[in-house]
């Protein structure tokens, strides 16, 4: 897929907790080769109900199709893609790094400061640092002290959001949807 015209879209799908769904769901992003950035998989703040965090680069046509192929499956409930200006994001990281050469270095521990991440395991052998916030940021403190070359391991979580809406979409949705099956019994 070309480069052009693409930008970075963030897809959140509400379904049921269902074996199998995550498979056909990353099934849809196989058969267009279009490539998942992050996943993330967790219960949603609606009872009964998983939310997947996806995030890939695409054009605008193509996440329009992706939603449209993924709330095909009888299980999903909702689809919906953003832009990184319409939702609220965060990740998680861990670094390890050399404990020796963090006491050794003083601009191991400024780097850390600056970067406002904290230090949640000190040992002999190495010490871990945990830094939450937005991807560039993660990445700029990975990127500085891996320049030091005290970085024994670095994870980083896929991306968590909420929308910017008051409440959330699914909701409304869910609420609209029992609304209607209940005027279906007079």
């Amino acid at each position: 897929m070309s480069q052009e015209n693409q930008q970075l879209y963030t897809i959140l799908v509400f379904s049921e907790n269902i074996a199998g769904l995550l498979n056909q769901i990353t099934a849809v992003f196989t058969r267009r080769q279009v490539n998942i950035e992050s996943l993330n998989v967790s219960a949603s703040s609606t009872p009964g109900v998983h939310k997947y965090t996806i995030t890939c680069y695409c054009t605008l046509e193509m996440v329009k199709m992706l939603k449209a192929q993924i709330e095909k499956r009888i299980d999903v409930l909702q689809a919906r893609y953003f832009t990184d200006d319409d939702i609220f994001i965060l990740e998680s990281s861990l670094l390890k790094i050399s404990t020796p050469a963090m006491l050794d270095n003083p601009d191991v521990c400024h780097i850390i400061r600056e970067h406002g991440a904290r230090i949640v395991e000190v040992n002999p052998t190495y010490s871990a640092i945990e830094k939450t916030g937005r991807t560039e940021d993660i990445l700029s403190l990975f990127e500085a002290l891996n320049s030091l070359g005290v970085v024994r391991q670095f994870a980083r979580s896929g991306r968590i959001c909420i929308t910017r809406g008051t409440r959330e979409q699914l909701d409304d949705y869910l609420a609209e949807r029992e609304k209607e099956k209940n005027n279906g019994k007079d």
